[in-house]
């Protein structure tokens, strides 16, 4: 299993264009990065900020994930997962990932983000604006 790129849990906030970087090369003609942000809502009620806690060994499973994936698929990967708080319209995770041509780099980019939230023991935690708060999906891990 080779390593990837980048694999980083982080506190502090992300750049989009540190995953692009770490993928990006001349033989690449697509470049896909995804970023996922903190929404203002969820199921109909109003969140006002989000908390990410990780397990200890997080980022060592986020490694595990990242290498898999660009293994399985030939092409470099790169994430990084925020922890703490997040106010609305923060990043909370980048990734990328490079290929030849876009749609392989669509594909394998989804697939990695849908890995990462399954197989990463990252908790998250909504503050609603009704001072309420919820953990999500607090039991997958």
């Amino acid at each position: 299993m080779s390593e990837p790129l980048l694999a980083r849990i982080s506190d502090q906030p992300l750049n989009p264009d540190e995953v692009e970087k770490a993928v990006t090369g001349p033989e690449h003609g697509a470049v896909v990065v995804f970023t996922g942000k903190v929404r203002d809502h969820d199921g109909g009620q109003a969140v006002s900020s989000l908390e990410y806690s990780a397990h200890p060994q997080a980022e060592t499973f986020l490694r595990t994930v990242c290498a898999e994936v660009s293994a399985a698929s030939g092409l470099p990967v790169a994430a990084i997962h925020r922890i703490g708080p997040l106010t609305i319209g923060d990043i909370a995770i980048a990734v990328a990932v490079a290929a030849p041509h876009r749609a392989e780099a669509f594909t394998v980019c989804a697939d990695l983000v849908d890995r990462i939230k399954h197989e990463v023991p990252i908790w998250k935690r909504q503050m609603f604006a009704d001072g309420l708060s919820e953990w999500v999906n607090a039991c997958a891990h």
